[in-house]
């Protein structure tokens, strides 16, 4: 079993982001590769304390760069759409 902050390595927040979760109820998360969906939903609901409804994850694939004759690939990382359960919310950014 991996610790809560081993599978969520970080919010995405973006534009995108934020609307899907203004309107729909998403939160977008990166999460370490080897996750699973159930892991994603109980590290999610043990940190930010809600109740979490449907996780779907996928893989974004890294680009190829290049600079002059050379050219490197960015790694591949995994990203999950967390839907909660009506009236529940995160709040990032939360101000006292």
């Amino acid at each position: 079993m991996r610790s809560v902050y081993e599978v969520i390595k970080r919010p995405i927040i973006s534009e995108k982001s934020t609307a899907l979760s203004e309107l729909a109820g998403q939160y977008v998360f990166e999460v370490t590769a080897a996750a699973n969906k159930n892991e994603i939903r109980d590290a999610v609901q043990q940190l930010f304390n809600v109740r979490v409804r449907q996780v779907r994850t996928l893989v974004v694939h890294g680009k190829v760069k290049k600079a002059g004759k050379f050219e490197r690939k960015n790694p591949n990382w995994k990203k999950a759409f967390v839907t909660l359960a009506e009236g529940q919310k995160i709040d990032f950014f939360q101000t006292k």
